[in-house]
This record gives C-alpha cells, structure tokens and sequence, in this order.
C-alpha cells in the first residue's frame, strides 16, 4: 500500500495575502525573500513520505543540511528526515495539502501549479478563516479568559472602532494606546499612541521600547492611517498600551474532532514588532524560565482554559495549528500576564522550535532568523543557562 503524501507550503507572507483577500496577490519583496530562502522550513515537522514545496530545491536542501548539523550539535536532535523538496508538483500522488496558513493567493498559485480541486479550501472556508483571523477573535478570546480572572495585566478590552469618530473616542479612554488593524503581522498595521488626553489614570510605565510622541505632524499621519484602514479593512482596534516585559506564547492544535489541543509554550524575540528567534528547550525548561515571573498553575489554567474556549469557538470552523502570543507585563506588585495579544489561525515560528525539541533538559538552544547580503537564514545556536536568565554563548 502507497504511504500517504501530504505537501507543505511555507508562505510567510500569509497574514498580509489574508488581509487583502485577493487571489491574484503579489507579496510584498520581504514576504517572497522570506518564501524563498526558507522554504524548506516545513520538513522539520513533516513526515518523511511527504513532500515541501519549495522555490530553489538546491538552495532548500543545503539549508535544511547545515540546520541538521546544527540541530544534532547543539540540540541533540535529527533536523529533518524529509527527502522530497521540489519546486513543481507534477507527477506528485498528493492526498493532503498543509500550508503555513490558508488564503486566496495561496489557494490560487497551488490551482495554477496543478494541485486536485478537492485538496483545496473553497471559498466558504476561505472565507471563515479570514473572519475567524480577524483581530476581534482575539478579543473575544481575551474576553473570556479575564472573566475567567486569568487576564491580571488587562485593564480594559480591546474596542473594534468602524469609524475615525469611534477611534477618538476609544482613544479618550487610554494616556496610551495601541491602534490594529483587523488583518496584519510582524509589527506591520500597528500603531502607538502616547500622551492622548485621557478621562482616567491609565499611565503604565514606559516600555523598554517607548512609543514615539503624538506631536502635530505624527497626529496628522496616525489619522492618515486610521482613514487608510478603515477604507481597506473596516475597522480598527483599539487597546491599552502595556509595559511589556517579556513577549511569550502558547502554540495548540484544533483536531479533526474539533478539540483544540496544546503543544507547547514558546518563548520567542522580536525587534521592532518582528519576529527574531524562539529559545528551543525541552517543556520543563521553558517552564523553569516563565516561573521567574508567573506561577507554573497560571499558566496551566490557562492554556486548559484556551484549550476549552477555542474548541468551542472553533469547532468546525477551523482545523490545523494555531498560536495564541502573548506577554508578561511589569507592574508595582510584581509580573502580570496578558494571555492573548493575538491569534495566528496559522502555523508559527513557535510550532517549528518545537519540532526541534531536545530530549534532555540539559541542552538549550535558540532558533534564529536573520538577514544579511540579501538573503534570509535560519540558524541554531546554543544557549546555556545561568542564573537570573538565559544567556547565549
């Protein structure tokens, strides 16, 4: 009997195709850099039968060779037992489809290279994904975990605003505020508000990162670009801004049975709102470090919590992985959390560290990306551990 073959598609540029909703979509240049030089990215968890679409098969293949070098030294772990990369699908005997993420344009390059109709999404669970992706979902989300008093940093919901006069009024509430738009990734539709004239004392302390003032001439872009996103997207949300600490996640699987299931935390880095790195250890370690500034029960709850909500928001809406980031905020008291910043209803960085789990709780690494001389990689590295922190060596 033939093994089943399931393809892989990395398209990083999946959350900006979403918020277009286009099938005939052209991605930004850093998006079609990122999907070329780590299209491999897939065959750290796909199984061996299956096969990774990539862009330059001879490129993909040194890249995931140096990143298994790298995973068995560092991390004591196989990086990859995929052997298919290929840049067509001729001649493949596909029975499943697993992109990085669901769109339009995606669906509709895979149409033109010749993959089945029935592997395919149609264009109602297109478009329910592209609901369900929207930045009220996280809300919703959040709504429910604070009256499950797991939200401790959140002081108030995040308001969806469907017109500039509701964003002003939204704005009015916070000293300082964060502007999203519905659809957006990596820092990319987000916007700081500072030094707005507010009916409360809602003032965190500053950022380690602080927001830019609100002068004359960045008050007339930041409405600019309210206008902007509201004639493209619909909508803006509108939340507090938070002292963040320490950015985190927790990464989950909605089954076929519609029960969504935890994988695992991830610790990740970003600059500038983009993703950097994520810290590869076994569970117990990754628990060790967020004891520093929550109780191992917290977290617990609420990733049992997330579990039981998302199953019930999305049972059969949606399947396949899905990320919830989010943060620890400093406060006079101590550490509090912030247990949904957002959802990516799409694989993460988060689900690729763990594919590169180590077995032994002594080894710990970090998985990174980097650019230089025009190209994007993907390396691991070693970390050791030390007290007060993880340092790298």
């Amino acid at each position: 009997m033939r093994a089943t073959m399931t393809l892989h598609v990395f398209n990083p540029e999946h959350d900006i195709a979403l918020a277009s909703g286009l099938e005939n979509f052209t991605a930004p240049h850093a998006g079609r850099q990122l999907r070329h030089d780590l299209g491999f990215l897939p065959a750290l968890w796909a199984a061996a039968d299956d096969c990774v679409l990539v862009e330059d098969a001879e490129l993909a293949q040194a890249s995931l060779r140096r990143i298994a070098v790298a995973a068995k030294k560092y991390l004591g772990v196989r990086g990859s037992k995929v052997e298919s990369l290929r840049s067509k699908v001729e001649g493949l005997k596909l029975d499943a489809v697993e992109p990085w993420g669901w769109d339009a344009a995606l669906r509709g390059r895979l149409r033109r290279m010749g993959v089945a109709e029935e592997l395919l999404p149609d264009d109602e669970q297109l478009q329910l994904i592209r609901e369900l992706s929207h930045r009220r979902t996280s809300a919703r989300l959040l709504q429910r975990l604070a009256d499950d008093g797991l939200a401790t940093a959140v002081s108030k919901m995040p308001i969806e605003c469907c017109s500039a006069d509701e964003v002003e009024a939204a704005l009015a509430r916070c000293s300082r505020a964060v502007m999203k738009a519905p659809w957006s990734s990596s820092g990319r539709g987000v916007r700081f508000v500072i030094d707005v004239e507010s009916t409360e004392n809602n003032t965190p302390s500053p950022d380690p990162t602080p927001a830019p003032p609100l002068d004359g001439r960045g008050a007339a872009a930041l409405k600019g670009w309210v206008r902007g996103v509201l004639a493209r997207q619909g909508s803006v949300m509108v939340e507090p801004y938070y002292n963040k600490v320490k950015d985190f996640g927790m990464e989950f699987e909605a089954g076929a049975d519609g029960v969504v299931s935890y994988c695992g935390l991830s610790l990740f880095h970003t600059a500038n709102g983009a993703y950097t790195g994520n810290i590869v250890a076994t569970e117990q370690r990754k628990r060790e470090i967020m004891s520093r500034y929550l109780s191992t029960e917290l977290l617990d709850r609420v990733g049992e919590r997330i579990c039981q909500h998302l199953t019930d928001m999305l049972q059969g809406r949606y399947q396949g992985p899905l990320g919830v980031d989010m943060m620890i905020v400093g406060a006079q008291a101590g550490f509090l959390l912030h247990p949904c910043v957002e959802i990516n209803l799409r694989r993460t960085m988060g689900h690729a560290a763990l594919a590169l789990t180590p077995d032994d709780d002594d080894r710990m690494g970090v998985m990174r990306i980097t650019y230089a001389n025009g190209c994007y990689k993907l390396g691991v590295e070693k970390l050791r551990r030390s007290e007060g922190g993880v340092k790298e060596e």
